[in-house]
Parts: C-alpha cells; structure tokens; sequence
C-alpha cells in the first residue's frame, strides 16, 4: 500500500495550531488539539434551486421521466388557452430542453414511470385513460393497457418494473404493477386519494404522499415494499397538484396547491424536513429525479410557465469575506477593476449630495486618489484601475458629462447624447464602454431604453434595449454584454447583448434593482443585494451561467446602491460600500471567491 509521503510528496506534518494556508487534500497533526486535520472543497449538505433552461412550450399537468436533472423527457400536458391538451415530448440535457418525436395519444396528468431513454407514459385525461405508451429514446410505441383507467396519478419503477397508484375518475386507492408486458392489480393504498405525488426505483420498492381525498387535502405518506402499504410520517404541509421523487428511503416534494406553493419537503426515511423554496410558487408541474439531483419544469403560477429549475446536492460554495473598509462610505457609486485592483469614485455621501471622492483599492486597504472633475451620483462606469471612464449619472439634474482614469487623473471627454442617470455599464477601458438603460428627464418616458457605444473619442446610439428601466445592473464587454433587473417597478428581465443587439433571455429568481455588479461577460454575470422598493434590502447574490440564474452564497448583510461596474469577475469579485437601511450607508468591503475549503477533525481515538 502507497503510504500518505509517495501520494502527495511529504510526510504528515505537526503544528502547534493548523498551518496558515492549507490546501485541498492536505493532512497535518495539530499538536495543541492532539488531532489529525484535513483540508476539503466546501459543498453544500443541503439542496437548493437553481435556474435551467426553459421548456420549448409553455405548460401545465405535464408528465416527466427521468435519473436526474441532467437527463429528462417532458411529455403531454394542457396549454392554455387553446390547444388544450398535448402529445409534445421534450429532452433536457442539464442546459436545454429539445423537442422530440410527440405521444401517440394527446393527454395531460398521466403518471410518467422509467429514465429520458426508457419510459412509460400511463393513463392521463381527458376522462380516465387506461393506454399505456413506452419510449425506447426515439419514438412513443402503445402498449398493453391499464386494467382501471385513470388521471391525476403517481407512478414509480421502470419500463419493466413499474407501478401506479391512486387517481381519478373516483379517489382510487387501487395500485397496478408493471411486469414489462401486462399491468396486474395489487393490494390498494391505505387511503384512496387522487393528485399525489411518489416515485421509487421499480416496482417493490416506492413511496406516495399529499394528494387529495375531497374535501381535504393530505399530508399522509405511504411506502410500499412490494406487497403493501404501510402509512408512515405526514408532510408538513397538505397537499396536492405537486411533484416528488426519490425513493422510500430518500424523497422530495415541490410546489403545489392550495395555496400555490414554492415550499420544498425532503424525506430522511423517517421524517419531513422543510427545506430552500423553489424561486416561485407553482403547481401542476413535472418533476423526476431523485432526492440530490431534482428537476421541476413546467406548471401554472397560476400562469401557465415553461420555467424549469435544478435541484442539486453536493454544489461547491463560494464565500464572501470581509475586506479593507472605504474611507468615506457613500452609495450609488461608480466603480470598476479586479479584486485586488479596483477604483471607486463618486456617489452620495450624507454630508453633501453628491461626491467627487475615488478611492483605489490594493486587495487589503483603500487609499484616496485624486477627484472626479464633477461631483455625481448614479453615473456608468467601466475599465481597470489604470485605465477607466465614468459617464453620465446625477449632479443635480441629470447628467451626460464624461470623464476618463488614466490611473492618476481625471479628464473630461465627449459627451453622451443622452443626458441620464441609473444606467447600468459595460467596458474593459477608458476607450471602450457601452452604457444602457437609465432615467431621464421628462417629457420623455422617465425611464430608458437608450444604449451607447464609446470608441474612445465619441458615443454612437445603438439597438435599444427591450425594455425600458434603470437601476439595471451590468457588466461585461462592448460585444458581450449582460443587463438584469432594474427599475420602475422592480423588474427580473435579462437582457443579453452581443454587440449589436439585446435579446432577452432567463429572468432572475428574485425581482430586483440597485444591485451590485460583477462579471466579465453575457455568459458569466454576479448581481449582489439590491432592493425591491426603497425600504426592502436584500442580500441575496444571484450567478449567471450564459442559461440561468441560480442562488449562491447570501451577502453578509442586506445592501443595496453598491453603484455601477463590473467589480471583479465571479471568480473573485467585490461588494463595495452602499446602503444597508434607508438612510444609513456602510464602509464594508466584501471580497468573493468562487470556491472555498473547510477544515475536518479526524478522530484519532
């Protein structure tokens, strides 16, 4: 056997303590503790959501198979208004969803059994359809049918070991097993409900829970081990019109009625657990997988939606930690650079309106540096602490004065032709900036669409921006391109540009304006805290992937007016200053690094 000194290179080391910067996989006694220590990626031990690519067709009462949120098929369901109900079948690979060859029978609320390449599509509406369908990964083949047909029903196993139980035209309590070729009838469920969830790995082995036995909704859980049922641990909350899967040792339930829900349930075996939300309440939606790798799409809000989002167990963490504090704290700043090189320059500061100040950044402390020429708030800015520009924004009134950094000094450049303020920014340098978005002057729409272009000497209009708003966040390049959120009222949209036009892509998880900015691209994007309305903070950190937004690691505390730029990338970025309550505004620097480590005791006993 390889001893620990021919794996990594050196011996097991002592320390009085632990060492200063450990590194992944690294082990080392700690003499004071008397204990072995080890250094290991940080992941999450609980699950959350995360933002997937929509489906093609928006729907509701759809029906899924599939292992994990990396490999699902979607298929049937109800569009309204009109054409009602559908045969459409759809694949997810992680990313996108792709249309398929359709179901030979149009239906909704059919019991989905089996994986993206092999499965069964069984009963479903209109009435209480008894067809059976299996798909062998290209096309949909009618098989043997249900012995009572059914809609509004749960289902679990494979495509030839399956079963399926509960449902509707009467509350059935009747469960039918799958042999592969013929279902048979088996021993009923304690109680008859219909709208139920369940899932298992085939047909010995599966659990069911909510539903609906009228007039009541359920919290009831049964497991069946091959032979019957047996009533174990109620959810939390009652419920039907929802999703599950998992296993009878290991399940989670998703969204529902009545009310619409967001709330997320997980299964030990023994108890319910209430876990992270979904990003928006929904029901009669699809859901497959199991209980650490989960996929929700599709459902009513009570809208009819093509939202899909991921479930995941085991994500790497980021974290935030706390930097060197700015000299005079201020919010609604410009700012732009690295971590360890950033710029930060005007704003609002209590004791005047607006700011001229700029401070510089080093990664550990910040050091004033020479004034804007004219003092502002709410302005553009982009570029790298040597080389830089900030444009537009508020002095009283609004603005459209620019400025250019060339790591010592400010100076005054062409103006924008728009006058505004509250735009969101993109750019790598003094002579390369895109501005978009903002408010300005009455009589013309108050909030804009208006998109700029910098070449260094001069500002061309460009495609505007599908929606009109300000208090956008931004960031990336002048071909590259990402604004999100933004305002009046608080706004989700996301907008992508690719140089020459804005085209909109997944909204945000949580409705948001007056965030900070972090990102290098319209494909890799951070939006830090932001507010909804003038008194509601958050500190909530959205990531974007170029598909999606998912949540990350919440800010230390609720901020929002961090200003305008790109600070740092999401790989190590910053949370600069801003307001952290109606009228109060925070020195705080918060420094982002995507992945983390923690530290694990072995027991030496």
């Amino acid at each position: 056997m390889a001893e620990y000194k021919e794996i990594h290179g050196t011996k097991i080391r002592n320390y009085t303590t632990n060492p200063d910067n450990p590194i992944v996989g690294e082990v080392w006694y700690n003499d004071t503790d008397n204990v072995l220590k080890f250094q290991y990626p940080a992941v999450t031990t609980t699950g959350s959501w995360s933002t997937g690519g929509s489906l093609n067709t928006t729907r509701s009462d759809i029906s899924g198979a599939g292992a994990n949120n990396t490999a699902t098929l979607a298929f049937g369901g109800e569009q309204t208004p009109g054409p009602g109900k559908v045969a459409l079948t759809e694949s997810y690979d992680g990313t996108s969803w792709t249309e398929v060859n359709d179901l030979n029978t149009v239906r909704s609320y059919m019991a989905g059994i089996g994986v993206y390449t092999a499965a069964l599509g069984v009963g479903g509406a209109p009435g209480g359809n008894d067809e059976t369908e299996l798909w062998n990964g290209t096309n949909w083949t009618e098989v043997n049918d249900l012995n009572t047909g059914r809609r509004n029903f749960a289902g679990a196993g494979t495509t030839t070991s399956g079963l399926v139980f509960g449902g509707l035209p009467g509350v059935d309590a009747e469960t039918e097993l799958w042999n592969g070729t013929n279902w048979t009838e088996v021993n009923d469920l304690n109680q008859a409900r219909s709208n139920n969830a369940g899932d298992g790995a085939s047909n010995t082995s599966a659990i069911t829970f909510g539903g609906r036995a009228p007039p009541p909704y359920l919290a009831l859980t049964e497991t069946w081990n091959g032979t019957n049922w047996t009533e174990v641990n109620d959810l939390n909350q009652a419920r039907g019109y929802f999703a599950g899967c998992g296993r009878p040792d290991a399940a989670l339930a998703y969204g529902g009625i009545t009310p619409y829900f967001a709330l997320t349930e997980q299964w030990n075996g023994s108890n319910w657990t209430e876990v992270a939300d979904l990003p928006t309440a929904v029901s009669q939606l699809g859901g497959t997988g199991v209980q650490t790798s989960a996929l929700a799409f599709g459902g009513s809000t009570p809208s009819q939606t093509g939202a899909t989002n991921e479930w995941d167990i085991g994500v790497p963490i980021g974290a935030w930690s706390t930097g060197g504090s700015v000299n005079t704290a201020r919010g609604d700043t410009g700012g732009f650079g690295t971590q360890s090189a950033q710029l930060f320059c005007g704003g609002e500061i209590p004791a005047a309106p607006r700011s001229a100040l700029t401070e510089s950044y080093n990664g550990s402390n910040w050091t004033e540096v020479n004034d804007m020429n004219t003092a502002r708030k709410c302005g553009g800015s982009a570029g790298t602490l040597t080389s830089g520009i900030f444009y537009g924004g508020n002095t009283p009134p609004y603005s459209n004065v620019v400025e250019t950094w060339n790591g010592t000094n400010w100076t005054n450049g062409t103006s924008m032709n728009t006058a505004r303020s509250d735009q969101g920014s993109a750019g790598v340098s003094s002579t390369s900036a895109l501005g978009f978005g903002g408010t300005g002057a009455p009589p013309s729409p108050i909030y804009k669409g208006f998109t700029e272009l910098w070449n260094g000497s001069s500002w061309t209009e460009v495609a505007d921006l599908n929606t009109d708003r300000g208090d956008n966040m931004g960031c990336g390049t002048v071909t590259s391109a990402l604004s999100a959120g933004g305002a009046s009222p608080a706004k989700a949209v996301t907008e992508s540009w690719n140089g020459s036009n804005w085209t909109e892509v997944a909204d945000l998880a949580v409705v948001g304006m007056n965030a900070g900015s972090i990102g290098s691209s319209n494909t890799d994007a951070m939006m830090a805290g932001g507010a909804n309305d003038s008194t509601d903070f958050f500190k909530t950190v959205e990531q974007w992937n170029g598909v999606s937004w998912s949540e990350i690691a919440d800010l230390p505390v609720e901020v929002r007016t961090q200003g305008t730029g790109a600070r740092g990338t999401t790989t190590q970025g910053l949370s600069v200053s801003g307001q952290i309550s109606p009228g109060a505004q925070t020195t705080a620097t918060y420094e982002w690094n995507s992945a983390s480590n923690t530290t694990k005791t072995v027991s030496t006993d």
